[in-house]
């Protein structure tokens, strides 16, 4: 047997019951000879702090859980609400954040763009940086990561935008039956509580369709009262002049268009309605729902006596003030700690490529090649216009484009000259992956399938995101290349699991990716170009017709430079622990379950088969929803 507070190495578990957790108030073994009267008076101390307290720190938690819930981000805290609804079910919440329930960082609703991101830099703010990003002129960015209990909801842009319907259904191709749009809607609806705006929201634009949203979940939706007014109308007059539909409910499966987005807020102050604040401190009294603050999970306890040919986790080892402790769990483990912890997680535990493992002195238990690879984040740039009109107010603006809105006459030639490379391609992610990470002839036909979804003329799927952004007297947009075709990986490079992994999402690896953001960039010029906007245009500001000249294409050099001097990323990961089959590289097959392991679930954003074009945080709830379902009816 393995010392419990081993460390470098995975924890293997002979008698789990042999393990003594020690906790402030609550700290006792079971051969500690307690007064019957002092162990009852800390018990009663105990439960009455689970009442008053929105959540308990290590001090008082039991030993002994049925779930163990690593990570309490919007996957982990919905979770963590289903499970605990049973009162015969025992749920711990690991979170290394502390909460941040009355922090004005996540509670507080932007009036101006000029108020967002006020969590940067402070303890809410995981503070990541990417490695060196070769193909971007080595630049480190900055990746944006909620460290608190609702994770990334707590200070992210709370836009709520699900996802293209094709694109859900294509997940079911990926060795995932009965994933598809149709399936994953009715979590969207259950968990959605949708607030109608007010007149004056919908002579602003705020329209919506009635069917689309739900109204009893828990997580609430609805428009700033502070958007942005006159803008609307604007950008839906001047869409339709280009040809571009306005599209007034983005969130029914069909996003191409121009739109108004919803937010996760709470109308009533308004605040902020984060994961934490949707499904857990409305259920934090549950005595059978403990949630370990400030608590770092180190890596999985493996029983080694199991009596199956698949892992058995019996626990997981964590870490806070200063103390490594087990805590056990009978039923599962379930990974949530999001896209770059949760492969992490993985890595310390002994799951993932060996040739990553190996050399950090970690035994690779289960040999999942592909953890923490197959990395699609998006890359963005921004160009600045003057105005010769002041903006006030909050923007929620966007337009959605296809390849085909992007490249035009160009598309037919452009998609002949993508299928022709893509072995080139695959082989150029290969080459920056760890060794065997995947075959090349894997890499090629998941590079096919991502072609054969959006490069197609009649495809709806929206390929690029323009954010249109009216602020004082400039109009500022976004452009985002949604799917990417350049694969990065996220890994551990120590074996000291309180330290950050290594994120590199490798911006640009392919030129196609190029290609996209410069094509959005022209269809930007084309809007500022157009009446009724070019009316009140009066100059471009950035990157300016001197940097890049009006009439350059999108394999212009010059778009090319200055897209990658100024390029940052979305820090929107998906797919490092992708659920797919494991013929394909999967980590965790179609009900969350990482392969070779009896009792491991992985739920949230890093398990999305692909990259979407609708933002996070709504999809990894129904997703989440999904996968606790299929646990409950498990058991």
């Amino acid at each position: 047997m393995t010392r419990c507070g081993e460390t470098g190495r995975p924890i293997l578990l002979g008698s789990p019951q042999r393990c003594i957790i020690k906790r402030g108030c609550c700290a006792w073994s079971a051969h500690d000879l307690v007064p019957v009267i002092l162990l009852k008076l800390v018990m009663l101390w105990c439960g009455l702090l689970l009442v008053l307290a929105h959540v308990i720190g290590a001090t008082c938690a039991p030993q002994t859980f049925d779930y163990i819930i690593v990570g309490g981000g919007p996957a982990g805290l919905l979770v963590a609400n289903r499970l605990s609804a049973d009162p015969n079910i025992t749920v711990a919440v690991i979170e290394a954040g502390d909460s941040a329930y009355n922090n004005p960082n996540v509670t507080y609703v932007p009036k101006s763009l000029l108020e967002y991101g006020l969590f940067t830099g402070t303890s809410i703010d995981w503070g990541y940086m990417t490695v060196p990003q070769k193909y971007v002129g080595n630049r480190e960015l900055n990746y944006w990561a909620g460290k608190a209990l609702g994770g990334s909801t707590a200070i992210n842009g709370m836009t709520y935008l699900r996802a293209e319907k094709d694109q859900i259904d294509a997940w079911e191709d990926l060795g995932n039956e009965g994933w598809n749009w149709d399936s994953l809607f009715e979590y969207f609806i259950a968990q959605e509580g949708f607030q109608t705006p007010s007149a004056k929201l919908q002579a602003r634009g705020t329209e919506y369709e009635d069917d689309a949203h739900g109204k009893e979940g828990e997580l609430a939706v609805g428009f700033t009262p502070y958007l942005t007014a006159g803008f609307t109308d604007l950008l839906k007059v001047t869409s339709e002049a280009i040809g571009y539909p306005y599209n007034m409910e983005p969130n029914d499966g069909r996003m191409r268009g121009f739109n108004t987005w919803p937010m996760t807020l709470n109308e009533t102050g308004p605040t902020r309605a984060d994961g934490a604040r949707s499904f857990y401190f409305p259920v934090s009294s549950r005595p059978n729902l403990h949630v370990f603050l400030n608590t770092t999970a180190l890596r999985i306890v493996w029983n080694q006596k199991a009596a199956t040919s698949a892992l058995l986790a019996s626990g997981v080892e964590i870490t806070a003030n200063n103390t490594t402790e087990t805590i056990l769990a009978t039923k599962e483990v379930i990974v949530a700690a999001g896209s770059i912890r949760s492969p992490a997680f993985l890595e310390h535990s002994g799951i993932g490529n060996p040739a990553i493992l190996e050399p950090l002195g970690i035994k690779a238990v289960n040999p999942l090649h592909s953890v923490g690879s197959n990395l699609p984040d998006q890359p963005q740039n921004g160009m600045a216009f003057s105005s010769s009109k002041n903006w006030t107010g909050y923007p929620t603006f966007v337009t959605y484009l296809t390849a085909s809105d992007l490249f035009g006459a160009d598309l037919p030639a452009l998609t002949a000259e993508v299928r022709s490379n893509i072995s080139a391609y695959a082989a150029t992610i290969i080459a920056d992956y760890a060794p065997n990470t995947v075959s090349l002839c894997t890499q090629e036909q998941l590079l096919t399938h991502q072609v054969d979804l959006i490069f197609d003329a009649n495809s709806p799927v929206p390929l690029v995101e323009l954010l249109w952004a009216p602020i004082e007297n400039q109009i500022i947009a976004q452009l985002w290349n949604l799917l990417p075709l350049s694969r990065g990986s996220i890994h551990i490079n120590t074996s000291d699991a309180t330290l950050s992994p290594r994120i590199d999402p490798n911006f640009l690896q392919l030129p196609i990716d190029a290609y996209v953001q410069a094509a959005a960039a022209i269809r930007i010029r084309e809007y500022m170009a157009t009446s009724p906007l070019a009316d009140i245009i009066t100059g471009e500001l950035s990157p300016g017709l001197d940097a890049v000249p009006k009439d350059a294409g999108w394999r212009d050099e010059a778009w090319n430079s200055w897209i990658k001097q100024g390029l940052n990323g979305n820090s929107h990961p998906v797919s490092t622990c992708a659920m797919m089959s494991q013929e394909l590289g999967g980590v965790v097959d179609a009900g969350g379950k990482v392969y070779g392991t009896e009792n491991v679930r992985v739920v949230d954003a890093s398990i999305f088969p692909t990259q979407i074009s609708g933002h996070l945080s709504a999809s990894v709830y129904a997703v989440a929803g999904r996968i606790v379902d299929a646990v409950l009816g498990g058991r």
